[in-house]
């Protein structure tokens, strides 16, 4: 019988020690976006703030913005009741009174453009509580890799269009440029001849002169020879 109570007992501690480790693990700060393409103008990022702490409630989230996107950038679309939408240099900040404990705090943001060439942006938020605790959600998961610790809000975005796009319609053009000069270059050898021809003309004039003065000798002789 002890033999029984003492698997049971061990039981019972390995569940009660695997809960408590998942417990912490399970509660994150998760980021949304209502527009997945890199690129895309006025995105709306709907955040959602796992509350983990059975003492205090949430009172603020800061989020530092990931490179690309400009705190002027950012404007406020919801928080909870009483919160305040606060700009930073590196990002903003929601809080007010805190919120009842076990609430989760959720909070939405209009960015202006996202970043045109990234497709994995990173949030890092610190979560503080009515009792000064901080629940740093700032580790970076990288792709292909286990999710660590306190993973940063993650968005994952499809490619933009490309934007090399443009710069290759505008270099088309430049092909075309040399066959434009040609026609010119090719009037300018056209137009050498004709100056020779001009050239040729004093030197044929005095032969058609001579012929006119033999002519007119001719018919003068004819002339006086009837007479």
């Amino acid at each position: 019988m002890p033999n029984k109570l003492r698997i049971i007992t061990i039981g019972v501690v390995a569940g009660l020690g695997v809960l408590a480790l998942a417990g912490p693990a399970a509660a994150h700060v998760e980021v949304e976006a209502d527009k997945d393409t890199a690129g895309a103008t006025d995105v709306t990022l709907t955040f959602h703030g796992e509350a983990e702490s059975g003492d205090a409630g949430i009172k603020s989230e800061r989020v530092v913005l990931p490179e690309g996107i400009a705190p002027g950038d950012v404007t406020l679309v919801k928080a909870p009741a009483g919160w305040t939408f606060t700009p930073g240099g590196d990002g903003f900040t929601v809080g007010g009174k805190a919120l009842k404990v076990g609430a989760d705090a959720e909070w939405s943001v209009k960015i202006a453009k996202l970043p045109d060439g990234e497709t994995r942006l990173s949030f890092k938020t610190l979560e503080t509580y009515g009792d000064g605790e901080v629940s740093r959600w700032i580790e970076i998961q990288e792709e292909g890799k286990d999710e660590p610790d306190n993973p940063a809000p993650l968005v994952v975005l499809k490619p933009g269009a490309p934007t090399s796009a443009t710069p290759s319609a505008t270099a088309s053009p430049a092909p075309s440029v040399a066959p434009s000069l040609a026609p010119s270059s090719q009037a300018v050898v056209v137009a050498e001849p004709s100056g020779d021809e001009d050239d040729d003309g004093p030197a044929t004039w005095w032969i058609w002169v001579l012929v006119a003065v033999v002519l007119l000798g001719f018919v003068a002789t004819r002339v006086r020879k009837k007479n």
